[in-house]
Order: C-alpha cells, then sequence, then structure tokens
C-alpha cells in the first residue's frame, strides 16, 4: 500500500508492506511490514511485524508467532 493511498475498513492478506494510512482493522496470515511514512488506527494480527521508525500505529497489536515486534531504520527511499 502506497504512501499517499488510504484504507478506511477491514483488510486480509497473505502479507502486506503497509506505508499509506489504514482506519478499520488488518489481519495477515504472515508478515506485516509497516513503513516509516504509514499511519494505521487500527486492530493488527499477523504472524510476524515489522515497524519502521517514524510510523504511527494505534491499536491493539497481536503477534500470532509468540515473536516480539521488531523495530528498524527504513533504508529505501519515499514511494
Amino acid at each position: 500500500m502506497a504512501a499517499r493511498s488510504e484504507w478506511d475498513g477491514e483488510i486480509h492478506a497473505q502479507a502486506a508492506v503497509i506505508a499509506g494510512r489504514i482506519s478499520g482493522k488488518l489481519v495477515v496470515e504472515q508478515k506485516l511490514e509497516v513503513g516509516a511514512t504509514a499511519v494505521i488506527h487500527a486492530d493488527i494480527i499477523a504472524r510476524s511485524i515489522a515497524i519502521a521508525k517514524g510510523a504511527v500505529v494505534d491499536g491493539e497489536v497481536t503477534v500470532t508467532s509468540g515473536q516480539p515486534v521488531v523495530r528498524f531504520e527504513e533504508k529505501r527511499g519515499p514511494a
């Protein structure tokens, strides 16, 4: 999901890379990567989650694998 995109509602995906704005609920079967430009006001359920420094995540976060959420410095340029 690109940096300038927005979604209001529920999203279900196998894997996802989010850079835009989401409001609602996000359910990802495998890996979720949240980019530095992302603003997420949603409950998140994913097997693994990586969140870039600068991203905004407001909601309940559940990692189904039991692993901790990974924080990272995003290296790629803006989309």
